[in-house]
């Protein structure tokens, strides 16, 4: 319908629909940019969460390999390091079993339960690291043990490793003979 206007112009009443349209997309487009950022954000946040269940994990493992080491052995029982997980649940070598690690942990990067493992020459697990490839967020501000991560590329130079010779020399400085076996 068309109608005369006080200006005497002719306008239909169907005009400002267009107006209305445009408004309308662009309330869609800025909603689109904020979904967007709010996706960004929640995928940084994730990650780094995912980064300090790594940081405990491989904590949680090296304190294992650690203990394993480290625990008063029966005599006779030659000191090495634990050749697979199982023996860090439950170690053989004691009468009554020890556990140096509750449970076996996820690779939190990864989802999967496989760990990159870092053996000695005779086959014992000192260390382990994610198979992630992924750049880690977080640069800097690691505890003293884990100084190295500063220049880590990559979630794999996360290791996570018990320093096997600095645990002689501490025994060796302490005054008690060294237990392990001759290398």
């Amino acid at each position: 319908m068309v109608g005369r206007t006080r200006t005497g112009n002719h306008e239909s009443r169907y005009q400002q629909r267009g107006f209305s349209l445009l408004a309308l997309l662009f309330l869609v487009a800025g909603l689109g940019v904020a979904m967007a950022a709010l996706g960004t954000m929640w995928h940084t946040a994730a990650q780094r969460e995912k980064e300090r269940e790594l940081l405990f994990v491989g904590n949680q493992y090296r304190q294992a390999i650690e203990s394993f080491w480290k625990n008063p052995l029966p005599a006779g029982t030659v000191r090495r390091l634990p050749k697979n997980f199982d023996e860090l649940l439950a170690d053989a070598r004691f009468p009554a079993t020890v556990r140096h690690l509750r449970r076996l942990y996820r690779d939190p990067m990864t989802g999967e339960a496989e760990w990159g493992l870092v053996k000695d020459p005779d086959g014992g697990i000192y260390g382990v690291y994610s198979l992630s490839a992924d750049k880690p967020f977080k640069r800097a501000g690691f505890p003293a043990v884990y100084a190295h991560f500063d220049a880590a590329r990559s979630y794999r130079d996360w290791t996570f490793h018990f320093d096997v010779a600095q645990a002689e020399q501490v025994a060796r400085q302490a005054g008690r003979p060294a237990t392990s076996p001759a290398r």
